[in-house]
């Protein structure tokens, strides 16, 4: 009986081992995030948008006399927020090739976040909640930030969805201290799925109940997910020339109003676009005679986040900035 528990017990142990050898290589060796320590100033700051909403970042300075005059701000994607490690990883990197970086949250940081207050009314925000077409009012303030840093230009990367706040920024603002924009990537192809009839009829009665705040489950998910009623409703409402931003079936879409340079890439590893997407993209904008000037790459070895791979992009993204500067000084 005793070795018979011996042996049960050894048996026990031994899975034991083999489950957490899994969950190491499975996931901490796989994710490879590692975070390296400062070696110049950084700072978190923090702006106050067009509507009283706070925004919070990091600024990673560059060494004084070595900074360009272009700031880059990075602005994240879905769910997530400045602080993500991979994040913190390229501002440092861009810092140290001479570039400060700024990387930001917007209203729509995280799942879900509260914002602020008007009166006893909660003001949410995040993925589930937030309004991503005022993402615009969040980016002005980052902008304005940058010039009272004594930036004159800025170039304004999108991460992911990340990438919709920044193009359509620049789309509604024309703001000619827009040296240049990032699809970090963010979508290519038109975005105009058919409209789910029953969450629009939900959105509908509780924005007229005055209940924008109360949750919709997306069906079509194979996971439980949400959607605020203020935010589907958002998402209906945006013109399509935003939601197809590259014209690849909608005329003058967003695109033909941008006039600074744009840096388009993905990672190699299973991200949510490959050079399939870039490739399509330029031939779209060659079709219609458009004269953006696009510049496409892929970031080797690299998932979505960039994981272990940010000095990667911050050499892409330098590099191109330095021809936007040498570009600058010709003319």
């Amino acid at each position: 009986m005793n070795n018979n528990r011996r042996i049960f017990s050894i048996i026990i142990a031994i899975t034991i081992l083999i489950l957490i050898a899994f969950v190491y290589l499975s996931f901490f060796k796989k994710n490879n995030i590692s975070i390296n320590n400062p070696t110049l100033p950084e700072e978190i700051v923090f702006v106050k948008s067009s509507d009283d909403i706070l925004d919070a970042g990091v600024i990673f300075n560059a060494k004084k006399g070595t900074t360009k005059h272009i700031a880059v701000i990075w602005v994240h994607g879905w769910g997530v927020n400045f602080y993500s490690p991979t994040y913190i990883s390229i501002g440092r990197a861009i810092a140290e090739r001479g570039y400060t970086c700024i990387t930001v949250n917007s209203r729509m940081h995280d799942l879900g976040n509260v914002e602020g207050y008007r009166g006893d009314k909660r003001l949410r925000g995040g993925g589930y909640w937030g309004v991503a077409s005022d993402e615009v009012k969040d980016i002005a303030a980052w902008v304005d930030f940058a010039k009272r840093q004594g930036f004159d230009k800025v170039i304004l990367v999108g991460h992911s969805a990340g990438w919709a706040a920044v193009r359509i920024y620049q789309t509604e603002m024309q703001d000619n201290r827009v040296a240049g924009l990032v699809l970090a990537s963010g979508g290519v192809g038109p975005d105009i799925p058919p409209i789910d009839s029953s969450q629009y009829l939900q959105a509908v009665r509780l924005m007229a109940e005055n209940k924008e705040d109360e949750l919709i489950e997306d069906p079509k998910r194979s996971f439980p997910s949400y959607i605020s009623a203020a935010t589907f409703m958002d998402i209906v409402n945006t013109p399509r020339e935003e939601k197809d931003f590259f014209g690849f079936i909608t005329p003058r879409a967003g695109i033909t109003k941008i006039n600074c340079p744009i840096l388009a890439f993905y990672g190699t590893n299973n991200d949510v676009g490959s050079k399939r997407e870039l490739d399509s993209l330029q031939s779209n904008l060659t079709r219609q005679s458009l004269k953006v000037k696009l510049t496409t790459t892929m970031i080797t070895n690299a998932d979505h986040m960039y994981t272990g791979e940010e000095t990667q992009v911050a050499d892409i993204i330098t590099k191109w900035a330095d021809n936007i500067l040498n570009d600058e000084k010709s003319k």
